[in-house]
């Protein structure tokens, strides 16, 4: 904006200075021009009166050589020409200045000599004899005084046009900067020109609405931010590219990826696996696409779906699902289905061969009661793996347990291991009671089959001459009780799956039970709201700390 109105601004002094210099000379020349016909006129009645009086000999005398003077008889003769022969000059009469001379008594005319580029001014005066006196001067047309003064005209339009310039480029940056000083944030305040106030008051609109649009994506970005930074999803945006245009933090952490180095990155910096790469080339490729990435004991669900712009394929939506848990129970729910259906199948198909001997009349009288008890022996095994297997649904459940009551805990494992002396005395091992009294708040059957199961785990899995001794006590983290054994004792390596429903470390010290046990601790515990530790070391035993909360919690 600032040339244009310097090159405006340069123009229009150069056209005016033009049209200046032009009414100046062509004024100039035409009062120079009425000069020159006022002194040819006074020069002519002052010779013409010269040559009155003396007669032709004033001609003779020295005239100005400036001038040319001529005298001609009334038939247009020449008499007399200060600068030519009279003889060869032909008749004047038909001049324009000395027909009108002897017709009026002063004649004037002008004529150009295209030539000499330049005009002749004559001013004749009649005598009183009926002659005429002319006088004349050659001047310069207005073209040739400008090519006479063509150096100091240039010399002065050069200044000129540096002047130009200079005042130009000022008056173009004065005119410039108040626009340029206009406070786009507060338009009405600035000082400007009077012709900009509709503009301005346009700008004060579109600001408004510019800062009301910025408030609205503002706030609509902080909605989005706090949404995908609060979920445990990641969701991963990319374009056709597979540029990364935004993702949430748990990308990062479900893909064990670092941020992008920079902005624009390929997506396949985040996670190089196939399984990624097939479900992004997929969606980009306008197919939704599901897969699962497994590494060490974690598992992620790749979801990725395309997004049309206008019919194409502008990029991609990505969501990461954190499914380890979900897939862990459903491995779970298979080895548990398998492992139910083998223990179920175990005592029946027992029960169901020596039900067909006995049916077949193969088993001599004497030896039915050896078998009656092996089927006796086998139905409460599978009416207590029943049993355990209802417990434990009940309490994955959490209803139709029993009603919340207050639990002498040191009161319950005396009762337990006075019900599991004999078991005790067969296994040869010698059982403790220490500690004192210790409430907690529970459900009496989940509290005694918590304490039985540990118990019991104890005595079974001890070796001849062995020792179980439980601790109840009331420390300021609430009520707690240990089991300690001298037993075989478990490895590290199986520590974190021992309370897995049906998982045995050693099926061949196996003591027969269910392998429900600790699957009943575990969950008991966790409805009660206590804690379980296990400290073991193979060969040195194992201890089980179950911690309870408060009673007045």
């Amino acid at each position: 904006m600032t040339k244009r109105i310097f090159r405006s601004i340069l123009a229009v002094s150069l056209a005016v200075l033009l049209a200046s210099l032009v009414l100046i000379v062509g004024v100039l020349h035409g009062y120079f021009q009425d000069r020159v016909a006022d002194e040819l006129e006074s020069l002519a009645e002052y010779i013409a009166h010269g040559v009155e009086e003396t007669g032709a000999d004033y001609l003779s005398e020295d005239l100005p050589n400036s001038y040319r003077v001529t005298w001609v008889d009334t038939d247009g003769t020449v008499l007399f020409d200060n600068q030519e022969d009279p003889a060869r000059m032909e008749n004047h009469g038909q001049r324009e200045e000395i027909r009108e001379a002897m017709t009026l008594g002063k004649g004037q005319a002008a004529r150009y000599s295209a030539t000499l580029s330049r005009q002749t001014l004559y001013v004749a005066q009649r005598l009183s004899d009926g002659t005429v006196l002319r006088v004349s001067s050659d001047q310069y047309s207005v073209w040739m005084l400008v090519l006479q003064a063509l150096q100091p005209v240039a010399l002065m339009m050069l200044l000129a046009f540096v002047l130009a310039m200079v005042l130009a480029s000022r008056v173009s940056r004065q005119l410039v900067e108040p626009i340029n000083n206009i406070d786009l944030s507060d338009p009405a305040a600035s000082e400007t020109y009077e012709e900009l106030t509709p503009l301005l008051s346009k700008l004060r609109s579109q600001q408004r609405q510019i800062q009301r649009q910025m408030r609205d994506l503002k706030r609509r970005q902080e909605e989005f931010i706090a949404i995908t930074e609060n979920m445990s999803e990641g969701f991963l945006v990319i374009d056709q590219e597979t540029r990364v245009l935004t993702y949430n933090s748990a990308v990062l952490r479900l893909l064990y990826a670092q941020d992008p180095a920079e902005e624009g990155e390929s997506v396949y910096a985040l996670n190089r696996e196939a399984g990624f790469r097939r479900c992004v080339e997929e969606a980009l490729a306008g197919r939704r696409c599901e897969q699962l990435l497994e590494k060490d004991d974690d598992c992620r669900q790749i979801i990725a779906s395309p997004v049309e712009q206008d019919g194409q394929i502008a990029g991609a939506v990505l969501v990461i699902l954190d499914v380890t848990e979900k897939e862990q129970r459903e491995r779970l729910r298979r080895e548990f289905t398998a492992n139910v259906s083998h223990e179920l199948k175990t005592p029946l198909t027992s029960i169901l061969g020596t039900a067909e001997i006995m049916k077949g009349g193969l088993v001599k009288p004497e030896d039915i009661p050896h078998f009656a008890g092996n089927i006796h022996r086998e139905t409460e095994r599978l009416i207590g793996l029943v049993n355990d297997i209802i417990k434990l649904s009940r309490l994955d459940e959490g209803g139709g347990l029993g009603q919340w009551e207050t639990v002498d805990l040191y009161e319950q494992a005396r009762a337990v291991l006075e019900q599991l002396a004999p078991a005790a005395q067969r296994k040869q091992v010698t059982t403790q009671l220490r500690g004192d009294r210790a409430l907690v708040r529970g459900v009496p059957q989940i509290v005694e089959e918590i304490v039985y199961n540990l118990c019991d785990n104890a005595i079974a899995y001890n070796r001849p001459g062995g020792s179980v001794t439980v601790t109840v006590e009331d420390t300021a983290f609430g009520p707690r009780i240990t089991v300690a054994d001298t037993g075989i004792g478990i490895p590290r390596e199986a520590q974190g799956r021992v309370f897995e429903r049906f998982y045995r470390v050693d099926k061949s010290h196996s003591s027969g039970g269910t392998g429900l046990g600790l699957s009943i601790v575990k969950h008991g515990a966790a409805y009660l709201g206590a804690q379980v530790e296990l400290h073991s070391e193979p060969g040195h035993g194992s201890t089980f700390v179950l911690t309870f909360p408060k009673a007045e919690a």
